[in-house]
């Protein structure tokens, strides 16, 4: 199977080669043009002006789009049998979108009669055959539009991950994976699960097609579901909920690409499947539509542009998931204005000398507990239970704690104008509306009452407001009544890992939902706005400055941009959903509150403890929208004997839950091996590990449990690209040609979910399995752990 991707990896690259040189050679004819047309300029006559202005701006225009398109545009082929008619568009593609009668034979054999790549920007060769079809072209559109149950010309649809001028892999899905195909005489290959459907479709049995057909039809109910409500998918393992989810994203952009151009967001579990994600689902033409995210990287401003990857105890990430830290954090947020953040003023007799205003600052480690003004001649304070009560007023309000600043100002200004008695100096009420503006305008021009008010009320931002929750009296203080003391204590020490000044640090995942969450309760200032670009002075010399186009930006700056600035989505598409906290769901919610929403998971998958809590927050977060809900029931990644094996642990975790039906036997029962006394989990799991890549020509992926993360990738370090180490909870919605588990009982025992956790562990491999046992396993004689025996 690696030889094959390889070899059409390679394919690919020859493809996009050609492509990108004449893309070369029509940016050489573009700057001629303009060259061209600078000479016209020395014929001085109206009509050479008027034809050069005319030729600069249409070659101006076509080189931008050139040069801005250059880096990665190319994401799609899809390989077509003959058509009914022999029409051709402008791209020179052919229009048909049915087959011909004969294109398939009564053998269910058929050859390609056309390929077509597909592409951001269309590119013709010297002869104008199409090198790549524009994603906009009518010829393009089976590229979205064709599923199985309706596959019209296409027999293979690939997507192309490409990154500058290199192509990193490929992934094809099979709509007739009952046709023998050849391209060019060959038959055509087919790399991922179409390979895998391709076995299936082929299949002697009739009952096996049949199998392949009912998988066809459930898969393209849910894809091409109406997207006015929420879409709720149920499946187990294998059954292509992934898969399903990110083909309808590209359908439902192409079918009303007007409607969904607020942008898909769709949100995955974990970074590695994010990885997978962007390679089965390509950029659908328009930059900014389709943002590919982890729940640990959702919110970039808190977490950074990688997102976090640090995962919490699981009594942490328990309660940090849990929605009673809502009333946590807003505590928090309030009691952190009464941690300083700035340096300790002057000495309050200094500043009284120069007629300033006294902070009350008396050690870094307070905060201003005394304002000092001079007023009509005298001097006016405020002491701490004054300034206290002010706090109070100022915080009964209901706006974001940053966006009640101006709110504590004015009552600042209401408490030293009443203290001053200068309401009672004048009964005209002009003349006292007179005097009290010109109080108020003195009092803050003066700049020692903005650093007491920066001091006092300080801008807050959502990493010092948890950075502060890592006092533990202080954080036992606010979440009194809602945490109990151990709670507290272990979330306090997991947030010392952050700066107690800035919040800056290393997050975890769960920790993000949080920052997010305080990011709601503070509220932030707006930002200044952006500076235009410039664009090169020189053309300021040509005289042509309003017929030349200025420089647009690139497909990728526009792309961060939009990610940036945008906070909400129109559709929403979750993916591995019953692993999300209510915390989760809380962060996620406020970025679909005018959404559709398509919500994909298992429940017996869930890593989760608390089901109930997090549907309550789920409902929350998709509102009173009508529900439409699937349900997937083939498993056509596992063959019968994993998914056999992994079904005895679904007893255990979900008594009475139905698994889903495998429809396929290789025939290789699953492997168990033993620790040998007074030898090591690492050598062992590193022979395993060596044995399976001898067995298979793919990839191998082994399980541990979050805290052996590290140490298994010591134990199979040199060992290649095609093994790799995962943490039980990052193998959710990842699949392998082999799978190792090592020490079920340590993944079953680490959380309350835990057999939930070694369930989906034990279902990640296409075609063999082995499972590793220590002494806590307690395994037979035959090596079967406890947990994995009738």
């Amino acid at each position: 199977m690696a030889d094959v991707r390889d070899h059409e990896i390679g394919v690919e690259q020859q493809h996009l080669d050609r492509a990108y040189r004449r893309l070369v050679e029509k940016i050489d004819e573009a700057e001629f043009l303009m060259r061209d047309a600078a000479q016209l300029g020395h014929v001085g006559t109206p009509g050479a002006l008027a034809e050069r202005d005319a030729q600069v701006f249409r070659a101006g225009i076509h080189l931008n789009r050139l040069n801005n398109e250059f880096e990665d545009f190319l994401f799609g082929r899809i390989d077509l049998l003959a058509g009914k008619d022999g029409k051709k568009g402008p791209d020179g593609a052919f229009t048909s979108v049915e087959p011909a009668e004969d294109a398939i034979r009564p053998d269910d054999t058929a050859d390609i009669a056309e390929t077509l790549h597909i592409g951001r920007i269309g590119v013709l060769d010297a002869d104008y055959a199409p090198l790549v079809i524009d994603w906009r072209a009518p010829a393009a559109a089976p590229f979205y539009r064709s599923t199985p149950v309706a596959p019209g010309r296409v027999v293979r649809r690939r997507v192309i991950r490409s990154k500058g001028r290199r192509v990193l892999g490929v992934e094809d899905d099979l709509m007739r994976p009952e046709l023998t195909a050849r391209l060019d005489g060959e038959r055509l290959p087919v790399v991922g699960d179409g390979a895998l459907m391709a076995a299936l479709g082929q299949a002697r049995s009739h009952s096996m097609r049949d199998i392949v057909a009912s998988i066809q039809a459930e898969q393209d109910l849910v894809i091409r579901a109406p997207a006015a409500s929420v879409t709720l998918v149920e499946g187990g393992p294998g059954t292509g909920k992934t898969a399903v989810a990110l083909h309808r994203a590209a359908y439902l952009l192409y079918q009303d690409r007007r409607r969904y151009a607020g942008g898909i967001l769709i949100v995955s579990p974990t970074p590695l499947l994010v990885a997978y994600t962007e390679g089965v689902l390509p950029s659908l033409g328009e930059e900014g539509q389709v943002a590919i995210r982890a729940v640990g990287s959702l919110a970039d401003e808190a977490a950074g542009p990688a997102g976090a990857t640090e995962y919490d105890a699981p009594a942490v990430a328990r309660v940090k998931g849990s929605a009673r830290m809502l009333n946590v954090l807003r505590r928090a947020a309030r009691g952190a204005l009464e941690i300083p953040v700035t340096p300790p003023a002057p000495e309050p007799d200094a500043e009284e000398e120069a007629g300033q205003l006294s902070l009350g600052l008396t050690a870094p480690a307070r905060t201003p507990t005394r304002l000092r003004v001079v007023a009509f001649g005298r001097r006016v304070e405020l002491e701490a239970p004054a300034l206290e009560a002010v706090r109070r007023s100022a915080l009964s309000g209901t706006a974001p704690v940053n966006l009640l600043r101006p709110r504590a100002r004015k009552l600042l200004l209401d408490a030293l104008w009443e203290r001053s008695g200068g309401g009672n100096r004048h009964t005209d009420p002009e003349l006292a509306a007179e005097l009290r503006s010109g109080f108020d305008e003195d009092i803050t021009s003066e700049d020692s009452f903005t650093a007491f008010l920066d001091a006092w009320w300080p801008e807050l931002t959502p990493r010092r407001v948890l950075a502060v929750m890592a006092d533990e009296r202080r954080l036992a203080r606010w979440s009194r009544r809602t945490l109990n003391q151990g709670e507290a204590r272990r979330v306090a020490r997991s947030l010392r890992r952050l700066d107690p000044e800035t919040g800056a640090g290393p997050l975890s995942v769960h920790d993000v939902a949080l920052l997010d969450e305080l990011h709601a309760i503070l509220g932030a200032p707006a930002r200044p706005r952006r500076k235009p670009r410039d664009y090169d002075p020189l053309d300021e010399l040509t005289g042509l400055e309003e017929l030349m186009p200025r420089r647009e930006e690139s497909r990728r700056e526009r792309a961060e941009r939009l990610a940036e600035e945008r906070t909400e989505y129109t559709h929403v598409i979750v993916d591995e959903a019953q692993d999300l906290t209510p915390m989760q769901w809380r962060m996620i919610g406020r970025r679909g509150r005018h959404a559709t929403w398509t919500v994909v998971g298992d429940p017996a998958q869930s890593s989760w403890p608390d089901p109930d809590e997090a549907a309550e927050a789920r409902d929350e977060a998709l509102g009173n929208r009508p529900r439409r809900r699937f349900t997937l029931t083939v498993n056509y990644r596992n063959p019968s004997e994993v998914a056999d094996l992994a079904s005895r642990v679904l007893a255990l975790a979900m008594p009475g839950s139905e698994p889903p039906r495998a429809v396929r036997s290789t025939g290789i029962e699953p492997h168990f091996a033993v620790v040998p006394e007074g030898g090591s989990l690492g050598a062992t799991v590193r022979a395993e590990a060596e044995r399976l890549l001898g067995r298979v020509e793919g990839t191998v992926g082994v399980v541990v449990a979050m805290n052996r993360r590290a140490e298994a990738a010591r134990w199979l370090d040199g060992l290649g690209d095609r093994v790799v180490a995962l943490g039980s909870l990052e193998a959710k919605g990842l699949e392998y040609d082999a799978t190792l588990v090592a020490t079920p009982a340590e993944i079953a025992e680490e959380s309350v979910a835990g057999l939930r956790v070694l369930y989906v562990a034990l279902t990640r491999a296409t075609q063999q399995l082995t499972v590793v046992s220590g002494e806590r396993d307690d395994p037979d004689g035959h090596g079967v752990p406890d947990l994995l025996r009738d």
